[in-house]
């Protein structure tokens, strides 16, 4: 591939529009985006020039609305180019993009809406449409709802309020005004859909996005050539800054994945260059792997482990964290006849792939690595633009989040925690100067709440979170996600909460998955359509003992005694995961209070 030579900095940008308008000037021709037509077949080429023209209509769709630089005008879709068209003209005009998380609950995006005072809101059709029915008020400060697809037809109940894009867009809009303002300038904000309580808007100004762009650049170069498949929520930072404004500034091009589920077949599909997720992506791939070489005689499963060994060599060995080995000898071979076979379910042309939002378990980033890919562990805020640090190829260690971003200051307070200061950090959370003075002290240090050390060569691994330390009433303290990671590798559980605050000992809350359920019943003698013996003593005890081979390296009271099972995931459309897949686990708790509750029954 061959190194952009126009990165766009962000002197030259100077706004998010600006980046749109130069990188239009500079390869108008160039391909931006890759559709899927409405066959499903891959892909359509959109140029840069046609991005230009079509966010010129949208402008003029939204004159006429007669919105004001610095109205909120809000976004509900899946990721698709009519989400870039929106943000781009509303960003011009000098209005201000509020994404909302496409599945979220009524209660949330209502709440977000009402303390935003948005005036517009985007939807893509009939299930965001009965959200909104099921939302208190039907969302009385929201003056005009586009829909994409048809979800009303006229009649007296139809609500005034709404129209079909179709009908919304003129013919023409003429040409692209990018409004000139000053980078400080709020661009979006962007709700936290945090762990606890309720979310907070993080307002992110144009050069607060640019900075993050323009230094993730210089830490991981992305070429004019690349391709990245977009799958993470455009409604979530980290997809917009890395998947969307990113390869702007870089000139590359982005194909939007059609579902989640549609994943494995747009992989296949687009063949991207480049992949942009969070752990809980990897997570899945792995134990497919893992769950397929269960089937496969022994044979392959131990040259499948030989190759993942003799690739982590090599990876230690070029990084020169490790001695030669004669494995190396063996890595071509193994490469051709096991790792480009399992590699060639992620297109086949995969040269990068990043993992951020969430902590990535070890032992599933040495099998990738170990497979040849390219992975990149790297960590952020909403707050923060959103990356503080990533991996290098040439400086990568995976257990660690890698160096700090070109620009960025980081520092471990004397309690632990991690704080950041730089251009990416927020103006502040949008009406709440409180929490904002409560989180950005008067030197301009963020408080991340993350507990952290920076060790060799100024890599920063994340320890934990200050208020998701568990304390036992023994007085032990335990950080929870570690555990988790370490259970979650086993391809039986699909989620996993540690819980045990105040308690004599650990528990955990598990979500089963079908398949490895219905090998486990077997195997105990169970009809796997008896869930209701998932509660059973001897199912506890078979899990407890899966669950004790992948902790046993940590102490004592760090183990689990006792496991509450369940079949039914745990969902962001229902509170209790985030967007990014984190855990909600102040919903979890109260949620399984009662399962929790029994599980210490008589201590």
């Amino acid at each position: 591939m061959t190194q952009s030579t126009d990165i766009i900095d962000p002197e030259t940008a100077k706004t998010l529009p600006g980046l749109f308008r130069e990188r239009v000037r500079r390869t108008p021709l160039a391909c931006a985006y890759r559709r899927f037509t409405a066959e499903g077949h891959c892909c359509l080429e959109v140029s840069w020039a046609e991005v230009e023209q079509q966010a010129g209509r949208w402008q003029g769709a939204l004159r006429r609305e007669k919105l004001q630089p610095g109205d909120r005008v809000a976004v509900m879709l899946k990721n698709c180019l009519e989400w870039v068209l929106f943000d781009l003209a509303a960003l011009g005009l000098g209005l201000v993009t509020v994404p909302l998380f496409v599945n979220d609950r009524p209660a949330n995006f209502a709440f977000i809406l009402a303390q935003t005072g948005a005036r517009l809101l985007l939807i893509e059709g009939d299930e965001q449409w009965q959200r909104i029915g099921e939302a208190d008020g039907r969302l009385p400060g929201i003056e005009r709802i586009v829909t994409l697809e048809r979800v009303c037809y006229p009649n007296p109940e139809c609500d005034p309020r709404l129209v079909e894009l179709a009908t919304w867009l003129p013919e023409t809009g003429g040409e692209y005004a990018g409004r000139d303002c000053p980078p400080a300038e709020p661009a979006t904000i962007v709700y936290t859909s945090g762990t606890t309580g309720l979310p907070k808007g993080v307002m992110l100004s144009h050069g607060n996005i640019l900075e993050n762009a323009f230094a993730g650049l210089q830490r991981v170069p992305v070429y004019r050539d690349d391709l990245f498949l977009s799958f993470l929520p455009l409604s979530h930072t980290f997809e917009r800054t890395v998947g969307y404004y990113t390869p702007m500034m870089a000139g590359a091009s982005v194909a939007h994945v059609r579902s989640i589920d549609k994943l494995p077949e747009d992989l296949l599909a687009v063949r991207p260059t480049v992949l942009v997720s969070v752990p809980r992506i990897y997570e899945r791939i792995h134990k497919r792997i893992v769950t397929g070489l269960a089937q496969k005689p022994p044979l392959v499963r131990r040259l499948f482990f030989l190759a993942v060994n003799a690739g982590w060599h090599r990876f230690l060995w070029r990084q020169g964290r490790a001695g030669w080995s004669p494995l190396l000898l063996l890595w071509p071979l193994l490469q051709r006849a096991v790792a480009d076979r399992l590699l060639a379910g992620l297109g086949g042309r995969v040269r990068l792939a990043v993992s951020g939002g969430a902590p990535l378990a070890p032992p599933i980033a040495r099998v990738f690595i170990g497979l040849g890919v390219n992975l990149l562990q790297g960590y952020g805020l909403t707050e923060t633009g959103p990356v503080v640090a990533v991996n290098t190829a040439e400086d990568n260690m995976p257990a660690t989040v890698g160096r700090p971003y070109p620009g960025v200051e980081v520092r471990i307070a004397a309690n632990g925690e991690l704080l950041i200061r730089g251009p990416s950090v927020m103006l502040g959370y949008w009406q709440n100067e409180e929490t904002t003075a409560a989180v950005i002290d008067r030197d301009g240090w963020f408080h991340t709440g993350d507990l952290a050390r920076i060790g060799e060569g100024g890599h920063i691994t994340i320890t934990g979170r200050l208020k998701e330390i568990i304390v036992l009433s023994t007085g032990e303290k335990v950080p929870p996600e570690d555990l988790e990671l370490a259970i979650a590798v086993n391809p039986l559980f699909e989620q996993v909460m540690v819980v045990g605050e105040g308690r004599p000992y650990l528990s955990a809350l598990v979500v089963l998955n079908d398949r490895q359920w219905d090998k486990l019943a077997r195997r105990l003698g169970i009809p796997p359509g008896r869930t209701d013996l998932l509660a059973g003593g001897e199912v506890e005890q078979a899990l407890l003992a899966e669950i004790g081979r992948r902790i046993a390296r940590f102490p004592g009271h760090a183990q689990i005694r006792r496991v509450h099972a369940t079949l039914s995931p745990w969902l962001v459309e229902a509170g209790e995961i985030t967007a990014t897949l984190k855990l909600r686990r102040r919903e979890l708790l109260a949620r399984f209070a009662g399962e929790i509750e029994a599980l210490y029954e008589g201590h």
